[in-house]
């Protein structure tokens, strides 16, 4: 085991996989000599050198459509896009290409691709850098989305997708790339997919989250012990494929339900998990189901505080709907 912030664990498991696989490589704008702008591929061009550490042009098409051909052709590329606002150039390529590849060549041709890229607020990068567009991806049959929130599933679910045959989009939380540590199993360490994972145990309510927002609700829950409200803190990691049943289960054990995520409310991806209990878990339920969210507006920079969900309205969603009829 050794302490590592998660930006380090993804720099460890990156590492590691370049060092097992000499399929895999890294590619985007910067990740080479400088590191990346958060550096998260920072030593790896020196250990690996510029043919397996590429320093791309500030190109976003550019940089997913090698990756795709590379996959294509048997490599293990994991492509960086700076921040995830940027990814919308490539789109088309993600959405169209890499996701339909394995079904429409009858699984032939599996694609062995990893989109990394940082995601959302909390860094004061107003609305071109704070964007948290989970939801497009999610929508999309053919790929499959993970955020990690501590720095051991930040390694683990990355050598996971590395391996994975279907294109897998990496979403890191940079707001808390540096805010919060943890013990990081050494080695081939991995986290499988599909699998949430309870934070904190509880019987009044199940408070779902992920990335950036867990520890402002496992801080929410903290405070409303003190109240006698007992929450349950499940973190999804694994939007897609998504670990239903662990989600009915919480609920199913303390009969309501709050959502977090930072994204915009509507049609963000809390609507999927409300949506699921209201298919799945109806006569479980003894109130209604609670999101707490980003607003439907563009990112704001300089009211940043007031669009994040903060610990204090995430613990009034608990206790209004702890206390709900």
């Amino acid at each position: 085991m050794t302490e590592l912030t998660l930006v380090q664990a993804v720099n460890r498991g990156l590492f590691e996989a370049m060092k097992q696989d000499p399929d895999v490589l890294v590619l985007g704008e910067d990740v080479g000599l400088n590191g990346g702008v958060f550096r998260a591929t920072e030593g790896l061009i020196k250990e690996f050198g510029p043919d397996r550490v590429i320093d791309t042009p500030l190109s976003e098409t550019g940089i997913i459509g090698s990756a795709i051909g590379m996959a294509l052709y048997g490599l293990k590329p994991v492509a960086e896009i700076q921040f995830l606002d940027f990814i919308y150039p490539a789109f088309d390529q993600i959405v169209s290409e890499a996701a339909k590849f394995r079904y429409r060549s009858g699984g032939q041709y599996p694609c062995h691709l990893v989109i990394r890229s940082p995601y959302g607020g909390g860094v004061k990068g107003g609305l071109y850098h704070s964007q948290s567009s989970e939801a497009y991806f999610a929508h999309t049959s053919g790929l499959k989305v993970v955020i990690p929130s501590t720095p051991a599933d930040a390694k683990g679910l990355l050598l996971t997708a590395i391996h994975d045959e279907d294109p897998v989009i990496f979403l890191e939380p940079k707001r808390i790339y540096r805010a919060v540590t943890g013990e990081v199993p050494d080695g081939d360490h991995r986290v499988p997919f599909g699998q949430a994972a309870v934070r904190r145990e509880g019987t009044d309510v199940s408070v779902f989250a992920y990335g950036a927002m867990m520890p402002l609700c496992l801080q929410a829950a903290e405070t409303l012990a003190s109240e006698g409200i007992s929450a349950e803190v499940v973190d999804v990691r694994s939007l897609v494929p998504l670990d239903e049943a662990a989600i009915l289960a919480s609920v199913e054990k303390t009969g309501r339900a709050v959502i977090v995520h930072e994204a915009p409310r509507f049609c963000g991806f809390g609507a999927e998990l409300a949506a699921l209990l209201a298919e799945k878990a109806l006569y479980s339920l003894k109130a209604p189901v609670a999101r707490v969210t980003g607003y439907d507006t563009p990112f704001p920079y300089a009211l940043e505080h007031l669009y994040l969900p903060n610990a204090a309205r995430i613990a009034h969603a608990i206790r209004a709907t702890a206390k709900a009829a």
